[in-house]
């Protein structure tokens, strides 16, 4: 094995210990690399530090890619795979988005189900996507990718440029009626 696919799969031991158990993530890094029972090699922590840093975007980028799951519902080891595969993707330098999904895809068949691989190479595809309209700022949502809105009034829907943007301004605009009875 790779020293970076161990690497890995020590992240990964760590971020899930770390749910499983409720401890704090980079508390439970910093235990694991002082104790030194199992070393814990420095792109391993990365990792962990870099899922840790961006936790709250990458759950919402995976869960705004799941189609009929919830986060919850997923195996925590699914769950933390992908979000290995979603930091990889969009904040380690040097990884190439192949890489990085065939990495996650390769712990999913080593460590989960045998729908797994298949379901973690399909969440990490659609990210991998939209990599290029995503905003990477820790500061947006999900929902404001690809949003052109200059009025900064929070409706990423909002078109400045559009004069009939306002429905009351052009009565065509208005939704039609529900023809079911």
């Amino acid at each position: 094995m790779a020293a970076r696919s161990k690497a890995r799969k020590r992240a990964l031991d760590i971020l899930f210990e770390s749910e499983l158990r409720g401890l704090p993530t980079l508390e439970l890094l910093s235990e694991r690399q002082s104790t030194g029972e199992v070393p814990v090699q420095p792109y391993a922590a990365e990792l962990v530090r870099g899922v840790a840093t961006h936790s709250e975007r990458i759950d919402e980028l995976i869960s705004w890619n799941l189609v009929d799951w919830t986060m919850e519902r997923l195996p925590a080891v699914d769950r933390n795979i992908l979000r290995i595969g979603v930091y990889e993707l969009l904040w380690a330098d040097g990884v190439p988005d192949g890489v990085a999904i065939s990495e996650a895809v390769a712990l999913a068949q080593d460590l989960s189900t045998d729908n797994s691989p298949s379901f973690v190479n399909g969440v990490l595809a659609r990210i991998k996507a939209e990599k290029p309209t995503l905003s990477l700022d820790p500061e947006a949502s999900a929902f404001s990718v690809g949003d052109d809105d200059d009025d900064d009034d929070g409706d990423p829907y909002a078109d400045d440029d559009d004069p009939f943007a306002d429905a009351d301004a052009d009565p065509s605009r208005t939704p039609a009626p529900d023809p079911r009875p």
